[in-house]
C-alpha cells in the first residue's frame, strides 16, 4: 500500500494499480475506441469519396486525433479519471496528492499515451510501469498523476477494540446528540490504530479526543479512567444505540471488519434493579379481581396486612476485580 502526503500533511493510504490490471483496462479502452474509429472511418471514406487525395488525408488525420486522442482525454476529464476500462477493473486516475484530475492532467496523459501505447504497441508504457515503484508510465510521471485501485479488500481500520468490562454500560445515560460526525471519525481512526502509535503520542491524542468528547457531551472523563478506555466505552455505547435503532429493541450482534460477531451489550437481558417493580409480561393473563371480598381463603376485608419483607440492597462494585482488562488491552485504574 502506498502512502501519499497531501499539502496539509495528511497521509493517504492508496493502493497503486499494477501492470496486469492497468493493461487490461487499457485493452478494454482500446477495443472500444478502435471499434468506434473503424465505424467512423468507413462512414467518412464513403462520404469523402468525391474529394481529392489531400482532403481525404486531412480528414483521416483529423478523425484519428479526434477519436483516438481527443475522446479518451474528454472521457477522463469528465469522469474524473475513470474510463470504461478503468471502471470495469476498479481503477481510477488521481493526482499525486490524491485529488481528482483535471483537463491538463488528462491532456498530458493522452498526448504521451499516443507514443507510449499506440505507436509502440504499449512496450514503452510496460517498461516504464515495471521500473516505477508505483507502476506509473511516462504520462503519469509528466502529468503528476497515479492510477490507484478503488475496490480494495476490507481491512481492520473499522475494527473497534472492546472496552474494559468494568466500563460496560457505565455511559448508558450519556447525551451524544451534540457530538459531530467528524469527531466520531477521529475517535474510530484512533481506536483502530492505537496499537501502531508510539505510547506517548497515542496518550496525547487520546487525551485530546477525550477532552473534545467530554466538552461535547457535558460530562467530564471519570477520575481514574484512562482516556483510551473512555473513548472505547463511549464509541461502543454509540454503536449499541445505532444498532438498537436499526434492529429494534432486541438488537443484534454487530460484525467487526473480519465478519465475526463483536461483543455488545444490546440484545442481552438487562441486569435486575433491586427494589424496582417487576416489568409487565405482555400476553400473560391479567390477575383476577376479587372485589372487596379478597381472594378465597385469604384475609377478610379490613384485616391488617403484614408488610412485605425488605429486599436486601446489594452494594455496588467499587472497581474491577483482579485480572480484568487484560483481554481488551486497557489497564484498569489502580
Amino acid at each position: 500500500m502506498g502512502e501519499l502526503v497531501t499539502g496539509e500533511a495528511v497521509a493517504l493510504e492508496l493502493r497503486p494499480a499494477r501492470l496486469p490490471s492497468r493493461a487490461l483496462a487499457v485493452l478494454l479502452d482500446l477495443l472500444v475506441v478502435i471499434a468506434g474509429y473503424v465505424v467512423v472511418s468507413v462512414a467518412l471514406l464513403a462520404a469523402t469519396a468525391s474529394l481529392d487525395e489531400a482532403a481525404r488525408t486531412a480528414v483521416a488525420i483529423a478523425s484519428f486525433l479526434l477519436l483516438l486522442v481527443g475522446v479518451p482525454i474528454a472521457v477522463e476529464t469528465l469522469s474524473h479519471g475513470r474510463s470504461l476500462g478503468k471502471l470495469a477493473c476498479g481503477l481510477r486516475v488521481v493526482r499525486d496528492d490524491g485529488g481528482p484530475i483535471r483537463f491538463r492532467h488528462a491532456l498530458v496523459r493522452g498526448a504521451l499515451g499516443v507514443v507510449e501505447i499506440l505507436l509502440t504497441a504499449g512496450v514503452v508504457a510496460c517498461v516504464a510501469s515495471l521500473v516505477s515503484a508505483r507502476g506509473r508510465r511516462l504520462g503519469d510521471v509528466f502529468a503528476g498523476t497515479l492510477v490507484v485501485r478503488e475496490r480494495v479488500p476490507v481491512t481492520r481500520n473499522g475494527f473497534l477494540p472492546p472496552p474494559p468490562p468494568w466500563l460496560a454500560g457505565r455511559f448508558a445515560g450519556l447525551d451524544l446528540s451534540a457530538v459531530p460526525d467528524g469527531l466520531w471519525l477521529e475517535i474510530r481512526q484512533y481506536l483502530g490504530r492505537m496499537d501502531q502509535l508510539d505510547p506517548q503520542v497515542g496518550r496525547t491524542i487520546a487525551e485530546r479526543l477525550a477532552g473534545d468528547l467530554a466538552a461535547r457531551t457535558g460530562a467530564p472523563v471519570p477520575p481514574g479512567v484512562p482516556a483510551a478506555a473512555f473513548l472505547a466505552a463511549v464509541a461502543h455505547e454509540r454503536r449499541d444505540r445505532e444498532a438498537r435503532r436499526a434492529f429494534g429493541a432486541g438488537g443484534g450482534p454487530v460484525a467487526d471488519a473480519h465478519g465475526q460477531s463483536a461483543p455488545s451489550s444490546y440484545g442481552a437481558p438487562a441486569p435486575p434493579v433491586y427494589g424496582a417493580p417487576a416489568p409487565p409480561v405482555y400476553g400473560a393473563p391479567a390477575p383476577p379481581s376479587y372485589g372487596d371480598h379478597g381472594p378465597p381463603g385469604g384475609p377478610s376485608p379490613g384485616a391488617p396486612v403484614s408488610p412485605a419483607p425488605a429486599v436486601p440492597q446489594v452494594p455496588p462494585v467499587s472497581g474491577p476485580s483482579r485480572g480484568e482488562g487484560t483481554a481488551t488491552g486497557f489497564v484498569p485504574p489502580a
